[in-house]
């Protein structure tokens, strides 16, 4: 396929999935299906990565409605569930309803969930800024912003700590991941029924306690710093300060300031020097779970990282060929992990390639010099596209499609090959 080709496709697939609807005294609301039966709600950090799409396709008042939507039910403190079940009387899974506080409104008015996603949103809505220039739209989304990223700030870092904390495996955008095995008492080895009732019964016992996150501290069923999630919120605290020097808004210096702490403790509590990687930690001592996937690799996106961590991570991981070099990258399990597993299931995120983290990883790679890895996930992505068209993951070893079909994540493709396009361009001026 062409360049031109992908981007149209990828154009019709995001316009095939939208939902718009509101009015008569309701809140409007713009947004993409990530698969149109299977995720048929407006999900938080899909609905970032739908932005970054439609800033790739020129389609910036697109991408600024889908904002708008996003934060059209956020609450006076400034939460914004992950998911918003838009003139839905009730979620359609069992999941769904148990990450909802038990209220009869959800019954009959447009709601969101009690769970979060990874914070991304600054990102996007810093991209819509740089491609439009539309300082008048930032203006507007700023004070949303900084409600939702002080609300995360104040109810999501444990006492005396920096780092966010996460209540559920389904808050990491990432379901099912085997690092949050130990955190729930289970041997990291194959997913099993076992496992699945231990998943939703975190999310049971948080809808028992109505989500109050005082109580939910206190019986800690499920406290984890996700290393992902936590590097995703190191780079918006910074991207806020950015957006709010545009704005010359005083708040500036506390985002910046609260990024370098962030990623000081990514590097204190995360990163083992001995095995290269950056793990996620549990409970409140802060017990590293020393599972490979690919967010060992996400901090090093991060400027304050040194160097020479972030060349060893890469030669010891992420070019070690018992790890993570497949057919198809990037596999979301070290192959060398007992659980992992590259078939279809709904314990996802166990082996098969998501393209959400060759997205993710893409620009590190080119920033850094590695261009011929860099290079080698687009390809795959083009490859898989062609072979299994959208969908929502993949076998790593023979590119087999799994999950939902027409799923809007494998259009993220447009934005690596805009930015490789910027990239090869400033290198050959």
């Amino acid at each position: 396929m062409t360049d031109e080709e992908i981007f149209e496709r990828v154009r019709k697939l995001l316009k095939d999935n939208m939902e718009t609807g509101g009015g008569k005294n309701k809140p409007d609301f713009h947004f993409t299906r990530p698969a149109p039966d299977k995720y048929p709600f407006q999900f938080f950090w899909d609905t970032c990565f739908h932005v970054f799409i439609f800033c790739a396709l020129q389609e910036h008042d697109m991408a600024k409605r889908h904002i708008k939507s996003l934060f059209a039910l956020q609450q006076k403190d400034g939460f914004v569930g992950h998911m918003i079940f838009w003139d839905h009387l009730r979620p359609g899974r069992l999941t769904d309803f148990l990450q909802t506080k038990p209220k009869l409104s959800n019954l009959y008015k447009s709601h969101m969930s009690s769970l979060i996603q990874p914070p991304i949103v600054a990102q996007a809505v810093e991209r819509i800024y740089n491609e439009s220039g539309d300082k008048e739209f930032l203006i507007e989304i700023l004070p949303k912003l900084k409600r939702y990223y002080n609300w995360l700030s104040e109810n999501r870092a444990l006492k005396g700590e920096k780092l966010l904390t996460i209540i559920s495996p389904f808050e990491s955008g990432m379901d099912w991941k085997p690092t949050f095995d130990k955190a729930l008492g289970f041997e990291p080895k194959k997913a099993n029924r076992k496992l699945f009732f231990k998943v939703i019964g975190v999310d049971l016992k948080n809808f028992l306690l109505n989500y109050n996150l005082k109580k939910i501290y206190k019986k800690e069923y499920f406290l984890v710093k996700e290393v992902g999630f936590n590097t995703i919120y190191a780079q918006n605290l910074q991207t806020m300060a950015n957006l709010c020097e545009i704005c010359q808004d005083a708040d500036e210096k506390i985002y910046r300031l609260l990024s370098k702490q962030v990623i000081q403790d990514i590097l204190k509590f995360t990163y083992n020097e001995e095995d290269a990687a950056f793990y996620d930690c549990y409970g409140k001592n802060n017990e590293q779970i020393k599972i490979k996937t690919p967010t060992i690799f996400y901090p090093l996106i991060l400027d304050d990282i040194p160097k020479e961590i972030v060349n060893k991570v890469v030669k010891t991981h992420l070019l070690n060929s018992k790890e993570f070099q497949v057919p198809y990258p990037i596999p979301s399990l070290a192959k060398n992990e007992k659980a992992f597993d590259v078939e279809e299931s709904i314990y996802i995120w166990r082996g098969p390639t998501w393209i959400v983290n060759n997205w993710f990883l893409f620009k590190f790679l080119k920033e850094k010099q590695y261009k011929e890895e860099a290079d080698r996930l687009i390809k795959s992505i083009r490859e898989l596209i062609q072979k299994s068209g959208f969908r929502e993951y993949y076998n790593p070893l023979t590119g087999e499609g799994y999950g939902a079909k027409d799923f809007t994540w494998a259009g993220l493709i447009v934005d690596m090959i805009k930015t490789k396009r910027e990239n090869d361009g400033q290198q050959s001026d």
